[in-house]
């Protein structure tokens, strides 16, 4: 009989879940599973994929029964243009199999449960935002952020019920290998970059937006490093932890960084006619580095660096 622990990662061939598998399916202590749905299946030895419709109780039931620790990174996302167009579009199935999950997850006496909230439940400031400061939703946030803080609810609900661990992370704009590339549904990293990529020498680039709002940026790895740490390290049945750089860069910084860094020259033509998001979110993350230690450690320079270099090996 194996001791390993055995970590199911909910939206395995998405952006983050497919780096928080890949990482953790390293450890010896792991036995690692991972479910798929719209994206296509990928080739790894220690990962075990499992087709599964998680708005599907019986596919819930399926992928969630013997498991030890859940990381919860399927969801329906999309960038500024939907999110400003039609935003009902993160709220049903995000409920639907969240709800599902801690259901699911309560009944089979898992021991952790982990889920990815969004900093988009603070109120743009100039300060960086504590998981103690007061929510104040942007309305063009309202379905999604709110969606989020009803699971968030459900988590310290179901942390009460019974043995199950559950954990929280607000977390910052995660970009890296894997993100979503194309212009439909990617943030603004993922869609900056291609652009960027796409874009001739000498022509221009355009930008939605005037570029002035601001971001915090996170390397996904840094983001996976404390999951690791949630689940080797956490002892008590419920926490919330924010996880940025601490810092801010406004869009406009962030597309000449990503200029500098691919090496093209290349003019900017900003677009305040097309869907922006005008808010600026950064995070205090103090209270994960009190628990667990943690700080990021891949700098914006080398992130931006690092995920060229993997655009051009994998997209290009």
């Amino acid at each position: 009989m194996s001791n390993k622990k055995k970590i199911l990662v909910c939206g395995a061939t998405g952006f983050i879940g497919r780096n928080v598998a890949e990482t953790l399916s390293k450890r010896t202590d792991f036995e690692l599973y991972g479910t798929y749905f719209q994206s296509p299946p990928y080739k790894n030895e220690q990962i075990k994929l499992m087709y599964a419709d998680l708005t599907n109780r019986i596919d819930v039931e399926r992928v969630v029964e013997d498991k030890d620790a859940i990381v919860q990174m399927a969801a329906n996302t999309s960038g500024a243009g939907k999110t400003t167009t039609v935003p009902y579009i993160h709220v049903a199935d995000n409920a639907i199999m969240n709800s599902l999950l801690l259901r699911s997850v309560f009944e089979n006496r898992v021991k952790h449960f982990i889920f990815p909230s969004s900093c988009t439940v603070y109120p743009s400031s100039n300060n960086l935002m504590k998981e103690t400061d007061k929510i104040k939703i942007n309305p063009i946030y309202y379905g999604s952020a709110n969606t989020k803080l009803y699971i968030e609810r459900m988590c310290k609900f179901f942390s009460r019920q019974g043995i199950t661990k559950h954990t929280v992370l607000r977390q910052s704009n995660i970009y890296g290998p894997h993100d979503k590339f194309d212009l439909e549904r990617s943030h603004v990293f993922g869609a900056t970059l291609t652009k960027v990529m796409r874009t001739k020498e000498g022509d221009s680039i355009k930008v939605w937006g005037t570029g002035e709002e601001k971001r915090d940026l996170l390397y996904v790895s840094d983001l996976v490093k404390l999951i690791e740490s949630v689940i080797d390290k956490q002892d008590s049945l419920f926490e919330l932890f924010n996880v940025g750089s601490s810092s801010y860069i406004s869009v406009g910084e962030l597309v000449e960084r990503i200029i500098k860094s691919s090496g093209k020259k290349l003019k900017i033509e900003y677009d305040p006619s097309k869907p922006t998001i005008k808010i600026n979110i950064a995070l205090d993350a103090t209270k994960a580095k009190n628990f667990f230690n943690w700080s990021p450690k891949v700098s914006l320079e080398d992130g931006i660096k690092d995920t060229i270099e993997w655009y051009k090996a994998n997209i290009l």
